[in-house]
């Protein structure tokens, strides 16, 4: 069974007591499969309106989730003959950010995106996603040496922000960030870039200033976390909820504002619930879109972005 978020108690004493009925089942000649099938179907019902109508923070917190999937999850699913690169000739190795060359949907590619890690070793090697400045000096060397061969860009983007450490800002954070915007605002091959989880702060627009921003259905994205939004307005993050909520960081707000161009709709429950299925449909959506730039020049391909990023607000 998945992990359950506070708002999912109900569920979670569903999907229990089915569990217990299974257990009783087994052991003795009881026959309780009618009632079972009426507990599941009640859970997946409950299960279905919950997450119809989510709150902003309750999004946030499905967006956080420990077992949604991440970047290394897409890329064994969905990327063929995947060769990671690593480093930024300029400091050294940052784990946070991970992209390298592969195929996607038969179509040779760049593919770069944050890795939070999915138990604790991991996350201690990939710093929870949060990258340092040469993180994205290696996506900046990445995202040129697609522009040399003309191979289209895909990013996925899952991080709560920036590292904000000393050493971070001792080597230029702030100044890697901007550069790495400025990267993907510069190429010339189509870049499609997928929220898939937290986009947080310039730490995800450094890899989502793209032609196509596509955004998973429970996905958030803004420009702080609603914690620090919180401790910001009312000097505690107690009101991280009533932040989340005028922020307007959830999917459907940010399509209607034009800063996402597609929601991907995710399995009932989240895609933590069907990571498979959540990735069939980022992997179908991303092929899409890049359909869409076989054919268009470089020249429109550049045109397009930067207007749209000139068109905002």
């Amino acid at each position: 069974m998945p992990t359950f978020l506070d708002f999912e108690k109900s569920i979670a004493e569903l999907d229990a007591r089915v569990e217990e009925l299974r257990e009783t089942a087994e052991s003795g000649d009881l026959n309780i499969d009618a009632e079972i099938d009426r507990l599941e179907a009640k859970s997946q019902k409950l299960l279905r309106d919950t997450y119809a109508k989510l709150t902003p923070w309750q999004k946030t917190q499905v967006a956080r989730h420990p077992e949604r999937p991440h970047f290394h999850d897409y890329v064994a699913a969905l990327v063929e003959d995947f060769v990671p690169l690593a480093g930024d000739r300029k400091f050294g190795e940052d784990e946070a950010i991970v992209g390298g060359l592969g195929r996607l949907g038969g179509r040779k590619v760049v593919v770069i995106g944050h890795e939070k890690g999915d138990d604790i070793a991991s996350r201690l090697k990939h710093n929870f996603g949060m990258a340092k400045p040469e993180g994205y000096r290696k996506a900046i060397r990445l995202m040129e040496l697609a522009n040399r061969f003309g191979l289209p860009v895909v990013t996925l983007v899952d991080t709560a922000g920036a590292f904000p450490g000393v050493q971070a800002e001792e080597r230029g954070q702030a100044e890697a960030i901007a550069r790495s915007t400025e990267a993907c605002l510069a190429l010339r091959v189509p870049l499609v870039a997928v929220i898939v989880g937290e986009g947080g702060s310039g730490g995800a627009i450094a890899l989502a200033a793209a032609n196509r921003v596509l955004m998973l259905e429970h996905s958030i994205y803004a420009v702080i976390s609603p914690e620090g939004c919180a401790s910001i307005l009312w000097r505690t993050a107690d009101k991280a909820s009533d932040a989340a909520e005028a922020m307007r960081i959830s999917a459907a707000d940010l399509k209607q504002l034009g800063v996402v161009d597609r929601i991907v709709t995710e399995p009932v429950g989240g895609a933590h619930r069907n990571p498979a299925e959540a990735i069939a449909s980022v992997g179908a959506a991303i092929d899409e879109e890049l359909a869409a730039y076989d054919s268009m020049p470089p020249e429109r391909i550049l045109a397009e972005r930067r207007s749209k990023f000139l068109a905002l607000g």
